[in-house]
């Protein structure tokens, strides 16, 4: 909103107002916006929330300091959202199609959470909304972004695999510059290609794992681009889910990851940088910085009510939302393969679960009896079960959160 503004007043001639067009600028506003916007209106949120005794309802799991946390306001999510969405209104070119599935994103994911935190408080049911329902929506979410990606024809990327080749037929005395004018000259195409790690050029095509030829091969690639995108959303969206247990952790882990999706967002739309390290260059792109500066701020300014001992819970509505977040976002720019290693917390999260209830299942079948590998699932109940402190799991999380975000960052540059 304000970038039109202010591009009228740049071309008034009005002094600084060019300044606004630079990504890094608006960027850095959004942050600040963002952290302002959580950390005023959270506590008005709050305050509201207590007085509608919109509380967190909490079952005796024999985990220390858990009963005191009964009664504390939930559905906190609200929070990230709107500080989220007021900088990506004010800042961003809202004609941008990656901004507008982002924003949809937001929204799509928070009312799932908030339905299902609805139900749990008004409804006092504790099992919240059916899984089957949650399901739905976020393949319905991944079907909306799928079919965006294949018909929007603003979405393209640029096609390193032509130009990965000429340089690998040149002689070994090829220097840098030559190197980047052979990238320059690589096409941008509409393609279901993404960035992978540890190979030549950072890129996999989805359609090369199809047997066949033509339109064919074409159609049942971006095919199966589509089921991969669903299951992706699904799976992060749940795996933040499943984070959101202690104090704080969801979020930090939340804003660890934002940052390195930003940095990403950040060299995949600069066609320089993009070349210099030699990734996938993705027109159009450069104004996911924005919302993923907003995203940053969000989370961070939510932590300050959010750590412990927290004054708030997200409830679904936030951690459906920054799941589903963080899953397009990485879908956008292409690094979803990625994700297995910036979200390890959240995927060790969501397998400690599926082991658990699996072995469980199992051994209950065979012994007639139900046995455990860990002491509680999701993982960070295990720990507190072996007596951690909270503060101290969340700590630990977030450290091992921040080597993997260091690792993802290091794979641009490892082939």
């Amino acid at each position: 909103m304000l970038n039109y503004v202010f591009q009228y007043l740049s071309e008034l001639g009005v002094p600084g107002a060019s300044v606004f067009q630079y990504i890094s600028f608006r960027a850095g506003l959004a942050v600040i916006i963002s952290l302002i916007t959580a950390t005023i209106i959270g506590k008005h949120i709050i305050h509201k929330l207590q007085k509608q005794q919109i509380g967190e309802l909490v079952r005796d799991l024999g985990l220390e300091g858990q009963l005191q946390k009964k009664g504390t306001p939930t559905m906190g999510g609200i929070i990230i959202i709107a500080s989220i969405l007021l900088p990506v209104l004010l800042l961003n070119k809202l004609d941008n199609v990656y901004v507008l599935l982002m924003i949809l994103t937001t929204l799509w994911m928070g009312a799932i959470g908030f339905l299902d935190d609805y139900i749990k408080v008004f409804k006092k049911n504790k099992e919240g909304l059916a899984g089957r329902f949650k399901i739905v929506g976020q393949v319905g979410l991944g079907a909306i972004v799928a079919l965006t990606l294949y018909l929007c024809p603003d979405i393209v990327v640029r096609d390193n695999s032509t130009a990965v080749k000429a340089q690998t037929e040149q002689v070994v005395t090829v220097d840098d510059v030559q190197a980047d004018a052979v990238l320059v000259s690589a096409k941008s195409v509409k393609a279901p290609i993404t960035s992978i790690p540890f190979v030549k050029g950072h890129q996999f095509d989805y359609r090369s794992l199809i047997p066949a030829e033509g339109q064919l091969k074409e159609g049942l690639g971006w095919l199966l681009f589509a089921l991969i995108v669903i299951f992706i959303i699904t799976a992060t969206s749940n795996g933040a889910n499943m984070t959101d247990g202690l104090d704080g952790l969801a979020t930090g882990c939340s804003a660890i990851i934002g940052s390195v999706l930003g940095i990403l967002a950040y060299v995949s739309s600069h066609v320089e940088y993009a070349n210099y390290l030699n990734i996938m260059y993705i027109p159009n792109s450069a104004e996911l910085v924005i919302y993923g500066a907003a995203f940053i701020g969000a989370t961070i300014g939510f932590l300050w009510y959010n750590a412990y001992p927290a004054q708030v819970f997200m409830g679904d509505t936030g951690s459906l939302t920054l799941g589903g977040i963080i899953a397009v976002f990485a879908i956008m720019i292409r690094t979803e393969l990625l994700l297995p290693i910036l979200c390890g917390i959240f995927l060790v999260e969501n397998l400690s679960v599926m082991i658990q209830v699996g072995y469980f299942k199992y051994t209950k079948k065979k012994y007639g009896e139900g046995r455990r590998i860990f002491r509680m699932a999701p993982l960070h109940h295990h720990y507190q079960k072996k007596g951690i402190v909270e503060p101290k799991i969340v700590t630990r999380f977030w450290l091992v959160c921040i080597i993997l975000a260091i690792l993802t960052l290091v794979t641009l540059k490892i082939r």
